[in-house]
């Protein structure tokens, strides 16, 4: 079977379902797909936790005294 076919039988199934919670999890699925967190390395989100603590203790740094750190 073809994308398109697919989608088109997925589509009239949606359409003819009456079940509230189908549609949910369905909804959730594409939800859940288009949530960058969950294309993140365990690492990634660790790190990303880290500056989120950091902000939240005030440990801020300007932009430029990072870059300037980091030039030579």
């Amino acid at each position: 079977m073809n994308i398109q076919a697919e989608k088109l039988e997925i589509m009239k199934m949606v359409l003819d379902t009456e079940n509230p919670s189908i549609l949910q999890k369905i909804k959730s699925l594409f939800i859940k797909e288009k949530d960058f967190w969950n294309t993140l390395t365990a690492n990634e989100k660790e790190e990303i936790q880290k500056g989120i603590d950091e902000l939240e203790r005030g440990e801020i740094y300007p932009y430029e005294a990072v870059m300037k750190k980091h030039r030579k």
